[in-house]
């Protein structure tokens, strides 16, 4: 099996159920999108929504996917930047009691936290304050983290720090590593569209995009957004939310149907969508079977609230795929 290293925001996430949108029309914040907030916004809305339904759990896009991958028993590690406080102790503990090789600098600054605004919709809208997460650097990354890795996973927030990306890149393809990019969030793709083409055209070979990501990237609708985005990788992923995905290797197209759940949260569904598929792709599975082990996790993850599903769901998933072998676990 291939053992996969992420690199993300390593974030505490803050699950709060609101029963009315206004709330982010009053925080300008722009409903299913991540925006980045100062620690002052932080707190404020922190403490402007402390009696809605609450829960934490380490997060960042990237955590989410490597802790899912970790907890299907694919050997994982995990670089990130966490502060010297019980918020960074808490972020690290998770990752490990997953399994996850843990490769974290620690620093001066709090560590970061996303808010997650649950609308009564599911939709979810993040402010986020990266805090210590933002200092992971370019001159942080030295190839002997690497040995032993055959897959670079990277969430496209980091491409605020277009150096720090290049540079894990091409660290990875000097080490003959596939790279694989979640391109995050569609305003962070409208913000950073030049550095998105620098990275997907000279490094990727694996792209993950939502419609609205893959919309911000090429203008075009999901079919033909397949269609430009495999001409510049070898696999491209386009996830269409209850609709299922499509994916797109060479002259292969495939579409995977959405499990048919109830819907709590869709909080984590993109990033352990990742999960399920690079743990067929890890174990060497053909491009529908890792489609299909990708929609059975994101429709595992929406029933509960939050990123994180507990042992129990972990090994019914892993029970499910291992009697699927010939059919189809979507079924």
């Amino acid at each position: 099996m291939k053992r996969i290293i992420g690199i993300g925001n390593a974030l505490v996430d803050v699950m709060t159920l609101i029963n009315d949108d206004h709330l982010l029309g009053k925080f300008s914040l722009p409903k299913g999108s991540m925006t980045l907030v100062d620690r002052q916004k932080s707190e404020q809305i922190r403490s402007e929504t402390m009696n809605f339904k609450r829960s934490f759990a380490s997060g960042g896009s990237a955590a989410n996917t490597i802790h899912g991958l970790a907890m299907l028993g694919v050997g994982t590690g995990f670089i990130g930047s966490v502060g010297n406080d019980d918020t960074g102790d808490y972020f690290e503990k998770d990752m490990k009691d997953a399994g996850v090789k843990t490769l974290l600098f620690r620093r001066d600054s709090v560590t970061g936290t996303a808010v997650a605004l649950i609308s009564e919709d599911s939709e979810r809208t993040f402010a986020t304050h990266l805090g210590a997460a933002v200092e992971l650097d370019a001159d942080d990354l030295n190839p002997n983290l690497f040995e032993g890795y055959d897959i670079l996973y990277l969430e496209g927030y980091l491409i605020y720090n277009l150096l720090l990306v290049e540079d894990a890149c091409r660290i990875a393809k000097e080490k003959n590593m596939t790279i694989v990019l979640d391109l995050a969030s569609y305003n962070v793709v409208e913000a950073n569209i030049n550095g998105f083409r620098t990275i997907v055209e000279e490094y990727t070979d694996i792209v993950f995009a939502n419609e609205d990501e893959a919309m911000a990237f090429t203008g075009l609708s999901p079919e033909k957004s397949l269609s430009y985005l495999s001409e510049l990788c070898r696999i491209a992923v386009v996830k269409l939310g209850p609709e299922g995905s499509l994916l797109k290797e060479d002259d292969e197209i495939v579409r995977i149907s959405a499990l048919p759940v109830r819907c709590n949260d869709t909080t984590g569904a993109g990033d352990l969508y990742a999960s399920g598929f690079l743990y067929g792709y890890a174990n060497g599975m053909n491009l529908e079977k890792c489609g299909q082990i990708g929609s059975l996790l994101a429709g595992k993850v929406i029933e509960i609230v939050g990123a994180r599903m507990d042992k129990g769901l972990f090994q019914e998933i892993i029970n499910i795929i291992k009697g699927s072998v010939s059919s189809n676990l979507l079924d």
